[in-house]
């Protein structure tokens, strides 16, 4: 049997079922090709696509970079590199506040360079420093508060007594007839020292120009500026009046004006009181003593054999030795107080013994002196004083002034430089002597017995204020009279 292959004889069904499984084919086909092009699609997409990340200073955007480490690394040497200009002030590098959010995208090219460039332009840097204030003045501006404490620590340390100052403090109040005494502590001691100013530390911000080193801010404070004064004596002027009057010390006066012998200046005299005016007054208190050698003490016995004024030594005796005890107060270095605080009896003397004849003659003293002012109170000693001599010793107590020992008065009257002064002959090889008084209750020729008034205490002549100047002159010499009171 032969089948015919003509399509056209074969049923319609059958050329239906084949048309549609071709279509199907053809559609799966399609369906595959396209799966397997999405998935390789997104394969290349994310083989391309580039990590990066925004950077934001104060959330603010700035730019894109690769990673954050270059932001950082590049903050790090900014840093470094703003230290290393400024190797002596501490500065700090304002950052801002930097912050990063991740990112990505297809072929993305972060502007690493460009973001970090833009990024450096907007840090800033400061400098911190200390400031120093003195009564609320700015004086200048230091690296740290270590530098500020111990520039002030330098500043006291120049007016604390070493051992050169040591010299120098006890030759203001030095008898040159002292015995040796490298065997007692003569050395000051320091008591107190403080800045009278208010002086206040704050840190601040500051341009790095203003800051101060170590020496420039101390030469501030104890230099200061100078004032450069001329001053033409006036009547009625004396050294002590003008210091107080410009509020310097006497020793200014002195060390300017090197002409000037005994305090004596005249009117119409030019003075140079020329004085630094440091930012800082360091006070400091110091202690000081003073080793006096004592004449031995004088014991009379009366002979009636003998006339007055005639005398015989049985015993010579032998000195004693005190030390005496001062305060001084000083004012960056210069002396404003004085004051005896100490009195120590280190050495007993043995009296001399001297027989005098008891035939009256009028105004003869015994030798031992009694003080001349009750409840008195030194405030300036004997020896040498700015460069100057001060022949006598300066006492303030009550207002009565007493004969120190027997006498006749010599002299009563004005006396340069003294004032209203009494002057007393002991008849003896002794003379003391009285200044500055108000007034005068003696008068020349008049015999004086050891406490009898002679005068009441003033502030005439050369004087800087109420107290009486007491010497004592042994055969033409002045004597320290702390050795016989």
């Amino acid at each position: 049997m032969t089948v015919s292959k003509d399509p056209k004889s074969q049923p319609q069904g059958v050329t239906a079922v084949n048309r549609f499984r071709k279509i199907a084919i053809l559609i799966a086909a399609i369906v595959v090709v396209g799966v397997i092009g999405a998935i390789s699609g997104k394969q290349y997409i994310k083989a391309n696509t580039v990590d990066y990340y925004n950077v934001l200073m104060n959330g603010k955007p700035v730019g894109t970079v690769d990673k954050p480490e270059t932001v950082e690394a590049m903050l790090l040497q900014k840093a470094d590199q703003v230290k290393k200009d400024h190797p002596n002030i501490n500065m700090v590098l304002d950052t801002g506040k930097v912050s990063y959010t991740a990112d990505s995208g297809y072929k993305a090219e972060p502007e690493t360079a460009a973001t970090l460039t833009k990024l450096e332009g907007m840090l800033t840097a400061y400098a911190t420093g200390v400031e120093v204030k003195v009564d609320g003045k700015v004086v200048g501006v230091v690296k740290d508060r270590e530098t500020a404490d111990r520039i002030m620590q330098r500043v006291k340390d120049k007016y604390t007594p070493d051992a050169a100052k040591a010299k120098e403090v006890t030759a203001l109040a030095f008898n040159a007839d002292a015995a040796d005494n490298s065997a007692t502590d003569t050395k000051p001691k320091l008591k107190q020292i403080n800045i009278v100013e208010k002086v206040d530390t704050a840190a601040v911000k500051v341009d790095p120009s203003k800051v101060l080193d170590e020496t420039a801010l101390y030469k501030k404070l104890v230099v200061g500026s100078t004032s450069n004064t001329k001053y033409t004596v006036k009547d009625g002027d004396c050294v002590g009046c003008i210091a107080d009057k410009f509020d310097i010390p006497k020793q200014i006066i002195y060390q300017n004006n090197p002409w000037i012998n005994d305090d004596l200046i005249k009117v119409g005299d030019v003075l140079d009181l020329t004085v630094l005016k440091p930012e800082v007054t360091v006070r400091t208190v110091e202690s000081v003593a003073e080793i006096v050698m004592t004449d031995p003490q004088v014991v009379i016995q009366a002979s009636a054999n003998m006339k007055k004024g005639e005398s015989k030594v049985l015993q010579e005796g032998s000195g004693g030795m005190k030390k005496l005890t001062y305060r001084l107060t000083k004012d960056n270095g210069y002396l404003t107080s004085e004051e005896l605080i100490g009195y120590e009896i280190m050495k007993k003397g043995t009296p001399k013994i001297v027989v005098k004849g008891t035939k009256v003659i009028l105004g003869e003293g015994s030798g031992m002196f009694a003080w001349p002012v009750s409840g008195h109170s030194m405030t300036s000693s004997f020896g040498r004083r700015w460069g100057k001599m001060h022949e006598g010793i300066d006492l303030v107590g009550k207002s009565t002034i007493m004969a120190a020992d027997d006498g006749v008065v010599e002299f009563a009257g004005v006396k340069n430089g003294y004032g209203n002064c009494v002057i007393i002959n002991h008849k003896n090889g002794y003379k003391t002597l009285y200044g500055h008084m108000s007034s005068i209750a003696v008068t020349e020729g008049q015999v004086v017995e050891k406490g009898d008034k002679v005068g009441v205490m003033g502030n005439t002549g050369h004087s800087t204020g109420t107290h009486l100047h007491f010497e004592i002159e042994k055969n033409g010499v002045v004597q320290n009279p702390l050795k016989y009171l």
